[in-house]
């Protein structure tokens, strides 16, 4: 009897453990509103600067705009200067081969 009596516990541990963590622990569980006091219509949150005065940029844009820019660049040039490999290339290009061969050995 004293088995069971463990293993029903060990059970009711488990079941509140999963319980808390599924977010029953808070007043509307996971996806409640929280501490927001709710959407002001701004993007992200932020106040508009007044008239006249540009937004300062943080740190880690200019090396995200540049490196964007960089990868943008090289993949258009690298993809467009890439040779062509594609099997119907090459099929015709033998196959031109070969008809000029047979050509040539005609002619002899």
């Amino acid at each position: 009897m004293a088995p069971l009596f463990r293993l029903s516990g060990a059970a009711a541990g488990l079941r509140r453990v999963l319980r808390t963590r599924g977010g029953s622990r808070y007043p509307d569980g996971w996806f409640g509103r929280g501490t927001q006091e709710g959407p002001n219509g701004h993007l992200f949150g932020e106040t508009p600067l007044p008239p006249g005065v540009s937004r300062k940029w943080e740190d880690w844009e200019l090396p995200y705009y540049a490196s964007f820019v960089a990868a943008t660049v090289m993949l258009t040039v690298g993809l467009s200067a890439k040779p062509d490999t594609t099997l119907t290339t090459w099929a015709r290009q033998e196959a031109l081969r070969r008809m000029s061969a047979a050509e040539g050995e005609d002619s002899e």
